[in-house]
């Protein structure tokens, strides 16, 4: 089982690796975000309407199957 020196050491190290590779991040502007969030949107929106429309068939397809 590891001594506390050696935990203590890992610990530093974790550390040092998460501020390493912090400093690698690359953040989006303002308007980068801006953009990236409405295409998110708009695809999802486009993917609830899709869905819709498949479930609204395969619905009307199984009441005339059933009756």
């Amino acid at each position: 089982m590891a001594n506390n020196a050696e935990k203590a050491a890992k610990n530093t190290s974790f550390i040092k690796g998460v501020r390493s590779e912090w400093k690698k991040i690359i953040w989006p502007t303002r308007k980068e975000l801006f953009s990236y969030t409405a295409i998110v949107a708009v695809i999802s929106i486009v993917l609830a309407i899709i869905v819709y429309g498949l479930d609204t068939i395969i619905h009307y397809l199984l009441g005339l199957i059933i009756g």
